[in-house]
Protein backbone atom coordinates (compact mmCIF):
# COMPACT_ATOMS: atom_id res chain seq x y z
CA UNK A 1 0.00 0.00 0.00
CA UNK A 2 1.14 3.51 -0.82
CA UNK A 3 -0.11 6.56 1.06
CA UNK A 4 -0.05 10.16 -0.14
CA UNK A 5 -0.79 12.89 2.41
CA UNK A 6 -1.30 16.44 1.14
CA UNK A 7 -1.22 19.72 3.02
CA UNK A 8 -1.27 23.43 2.31
CA UNK A 9 -4.53 24.21 0.56
CA UNK A 10 -6.81 27.06 1.51
CA UNK A 11 -8.32 30.40 0.54
CA UNK A 12 -6.15 33.10 -1.03
CA UNK A 13 -6.80 36.39 -2.79
CA UNK A 14 -5.98 36.83 -6.49
CA UNK A 15 -2.29 37.51 -6.93
CA UNK A 16 -1.42 35.65 -3.75
CA UNK A 17 0.66 32.53 -3.17
CA UNK A 18 0.18 29.09 -1.68
CA UNK A 19 2.49 26.13 -1.20
CA UNK A 20 1.21 22.55 -1.38
CA UNK A 21 3.15 19.61 0.02
CA UNK A 22 2.71 15.87 -0.32
CA UNK A 23 4.44 13.12 1.66
CA UNK A 24 4.61 9.66 0.07
CA UNK A 25 5.03 6.53 2.18
CA UNK A 26 4.46 2.80 2.08
CA UNK A 27 5.80 -0.20 0.23
CA UNK A 28 7.81 1.46 -2.52
CA UNK A 29 10.72 0.11 -4.54
CA UNK A 30 10.88 3.07 -6.89
CA UNK A 31 9.02 6.33 -7.43
CA UNK A 32 9.05 7.02 -11.17
CA UNK A 33 7.26 10.35 -11.05
CA UNK A 34 5.63 12.75 -8.60
CA UNK A 35 3.20 15.46 -9.51
CA UNK A 36 0.05 17.43 -9.06
CA UNK A 37 -3.29 17.33 -10.84
CA UNK A 38 -6.35 19.47 -10.23
CA UNK A 39 -10.08 19.27 -10.82
CA UNK A 40 -11.88 22.59 -11.19
CA UNK A 41 -15.60 22.70 -10.34
CA UNK A 42 -17.62 20.94 -13.03
CA UNK A 43 -14.56 19.96 -15.05
CA UNK A 44 -12.31 16.93 -15.53
CA UNK A 45 -9.10 16.34 -13.66
CA UNK A 46 -6.09 17.87 -15.42
CA UNK A 47 -2.33 17.80 -15.12
CA UNK A 48 -0.75 20.75 -13.32
CA UNK A 49 2.89 19.71 -12.99
CA UNK A 50 4.90 16.50 -13.10
CA UNK A 51 8.48 15.75 -12.01
CA UNK A 52 10.05 12.58 -13.42
CA UNK A 53 13.17 10.74 -12.37
CA UNK A 54 16.21 12.39 -13.89
CA UNK A 55 14.87 15.87 -13.28
CA UNK A 56 12.54 16.38 -16.23
CA UNK A 57 9.46 18.45 -15.41
CA UNK A 58 6.23 19.16 -17.25
CA UNK A 59 3.82 22.02 -16.61
CA UNK A 60 0.37 22.83 -17.88
CA UNK A 61 0.55 25.84 -20.16
CA UNK A 62 -1.83 27.76 -17.90
CA UNK A 63 0.55 27.58 -14.91
CA UNK A 64 3.88 27.92 -16.73
CA UNK A 65 5.97 30.63 -15.09
CA UNK A 66 3.71 30.87 -12.03
CA UNK A 67 3.94 27.41 -10.44
CA UNK A 68 7.07 25.46 -9.52
CA UNK A 69 7.26 21.78 -8.66
CA UNK A 70 10.10 20.37 -6.57
CA UNK A 71 11.12 17.10 -4.94
CA UNK A 72 13.26 16.82 -1.82
CA UNK A 73 16.46 14.79 -1.54
CA UNK A 74 14.82 11.61 -0.25
CA UNK A 75 12.46 11.81 -3.25
CA UNK A 76 9.40 11.10 -1.17
CA UNK A 77 8.09 14.63 -0.76
CA UNK A 78 6.84 16.82 -3.56
CA UNK A 79 5.86 20.46 -3.26
CA UNK A 80 4.05 22.86 -5.54
CA UNK A 81 4.79 26.55 -5.08
CA UNK A 82 1.93 28.54 -6.59
CA UNK A 83 2.42 32.24 -7.21
CA UNK A 84 0.29 34.89 -8.92
CA UNK A 85 -2.81 32.83 -8.29
CA UNK A 86 -5.91 33.54 -10.34
CA UNK A 87 -9.58 32.70 -9.76
CA UNK A 88 -9.38 30.06 -12.51
CA UNK A 89 -6.79 28.20 -10.40
CA UNK A 90 -9.60 27.32 -8.01
CA UNK A 91 -9.82 23.54 -7.83
CA UNK A 92 -9.25 20.46 -5.74
CA UNK A 93 -5.55 19.65 -6.09
CA UNK A 94 -4.45 16.02 -6.01
CA UNK A 95 -0.99 14.68 -5.34
CA UNK A 96 0.11 11.91 -7.73
CA UNK A 97 2.85 9.29 -7.50
CA UNK A 98 3.82 6.65 -10.06
CA UNK A 99 5.41 3.83 -8.10
CA UNK A 100 6.70 0.28 -8.31
CA UNK A 101 6.51 -2.06 -5.32
CA UNK A 102 9.31 -4.30 -6.64
CA UNK A 103 11.78 -4.35 -9.49
CA UNK A 104 10.37 -5.32 -12.90
CA UNK A 105 6.75 -4.87 -11.82
CA UNK A 106 4.06 -2.66 -13.25
CA UNK A 107 3.98 1.04 -12.47
CA UNK A 108 1.00 1.92 -10.29
CA UNK A 109 -0.79 5.27 -10.23
CA UNK A 110 -1.42 6.52 -6.68
CA UNK A 111 -3.50 9.53 -5.61
CA UNK A 112 -3.87 11.68 -2.55
CA UNK A 113 -7.23 12.58 -1.03
CA UNK A 114 -7.18 16.08 -2.52
CA UNK A 115 -6.87 19.54 -1.00
CA UNK A 116 -9.07 22.52 -1.87
CA UNK A 117 -7.49 25.67 -3.26
CA UNK A 118 -9.82 28.65 -3.61
CA UNK A 119 -8.70 31.92 -5.18
CA UNK A 120 -11.20 34.66 -4.48
CA UNK A 121 -11.42 38.21 -3.26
Amino acid sequence: QVQLVESGGGLVQPGGSLRLSCDVSGRIFRINALGWYRQPPGKQRELVALARNGGATTYAESVQGRFTISRDNDMRTVTLQMNSLRPDDTAVYYCYAATQSRAFTAVIDNWGQGTQVTVSS
